[in-house]
């Protein structure tokens, strides 16, 4: 099931000025910029210490765009990896939990899904499986 926290994401204004930020502040090194339309974000992973970050900024006219809005700038989920996704989502969704995702999607290093934050006392999580 879970294999441990993959990443933790913060939603950012800019993208490029927020990875600059941690890189200088906490000699975090980072991946390429990619665009994940279907998610409505463009993203970088940030190598720090031992675990990650991924800076998320909204693509023009997506939903990201109206939670920066609402909410400002900052942690905006929380990843857990897992061995099998299909599995937990079958686990979880026997539990009763409320999934946004009832299936995993594509995401920026594996398949994702998220489950409600209504489900993990008001906690965004993400499940990945690596690819």
């Amino acid at each position: 099931m879970v294999i441990g926290i993959g990443h933790v994401a913060i939603l950012a204004g800019n993208l490029d000025e927020t990875v600059k930020l941690y890189r200088k502040l906490f000699d975090a090194t980072s991946s390429e910029v990619k665009a994940i339309a279907e998610q409505g974000v463009k993203t970088a992973m940030l190598d720090i210490g031992v675990g990650k970050l991924e800076i998320l900024e909204p693509l023009p006219g997506s939903g990201m765009e109206g939670i920066l809005e609402k909410r400002g700038e900052g942690i905006h989920h929380i990843c857990l990896e897992v061995d099998n996704i299909e599995q937990t989502l079958d686990f979880l969704a026997g539990e009763g939990v409320n999934l946004i995702d009832q299936k995993a999607r594509r995401g920026l290093e594996g398949m994702v899904a998220f489950i409600h934050p209504k489900s993990t006392k008001g906690v965004l999580v993400e499940l990945c499986q690596k690819y």
